[in-house]
C-alpha cells in the first residue's frame, strides 16, 4: 500500500474513532491500527513489537508525525493534564476523500475496528492488544494459558483482568471472521 494511501485510512480511523467517543491519543490510534492490520488483514505495512503498554510501531509513530507535518491530521488538548488528541484538519479530510476506492475498500475493516476500540481506554487497549499479540504471534490457543501469559508480561494485570481480556479477543476473532466472509462474498460476486 502507498503511502499516501496509509493516510488515508489513517485519517478515515481517526475520524470514525473520534465519532464513537475515542479519546484517539497515540496510544488509541497505534492499538487501532494494530488491530486494522493484524485482526482484520489490512496491510498497512507497520512492524509492530511488544512494547510497554502493548503493542506498538515506531514506523506508525514515525507516520503519524509526517501526517501532523503534512497537515493532515494535528493535535488538540481537549483537558489539561491529559495526552493531546490526534484530530483531521479540514485538509486532511479533503485529502482522504481523494482517495475514495481504498476507504471504500476498507470501510468495513475501519467500521469495525471503530466499534470494537472507539469507547475502550488506553488501560482496556492495552490488555486486549496484548491479549491478542499471545494468540497472534506466540500461536498459544489455551485459553488459561494466554491468559497467564498476559500476566506474565504485564505483571500489573490481574489474572481476572487477563481472563477478561482474552475472552474479549477470542470474541472479537469471531467477529472479524464475518467482517472477512463478507469481504469474500463480495469480491466473488
Amino acid at each position: 500500500m502507498k503511502q499516501t494511501q496509509r493516510f488515508a485510512l489513517l485519517t478515515l480511523l481517526n475520524r470514525e474513532m473520534l465519532r464513537r467517543g475515542s479519546w484517539c491519543g497515540e496510544t488509541h490510534i497505534q492499538k487501532a491500527t494494530y488491530f486494522l492490520q493484524e485482526l482484520l488483514g489490512v496491510d498497512l505495512g507497520f512492524e509492530f513489537i511488544l512494547y510497554k503498554h502493548g503493542p506498538f510501531s515506531f514506523e506508525l509513530r514515525d507516520e503519524l508525525l509526517s501526517m501532523q507535518a503534512d497537515q493532515l491530521l494535528e493535535l488538540a488538548v481537549r483537558q489539561p493534564g491529559y495526552g493531546p488528541t490526534y484530530v483531521p484538519t479540514s485538509f486532511g479530510v479533503t485529502f482522504q476523500e481523494r482517495f475514495p476506492s481504498t476507504t471504500s475498500r476498507y470501510s468495513e475493516q475501519v467500521q469495525f475496528v471503530a466499534d470494537e476500540m472507539g469507547n475502550r481506554g488506553v488501560v482496556e487497549l492495552e490488555k486486549l492488544a496484548t491479549a491478542f499479540f499471545i494468540v497472534d504471534r506466540e500461536g498459544i490457543k489455551h485459553f488459561e494459558r494466554r491468559a497467564q501469559r498476559l500476566v506474565d508480561l504485564k505483571p500489573h494485570v490481574s489474572m481476572a483482568e487477563a481472563r477478561w481480556a482474552t475472552e474479549i479477543v477470542d470474541e472479537l476473532i469471531a467477529k472479524s471472521r464475518q467482517v472477512s466472509l463478507r469481504e469474500i462474498e463480495e469480491d466473488s460476486a
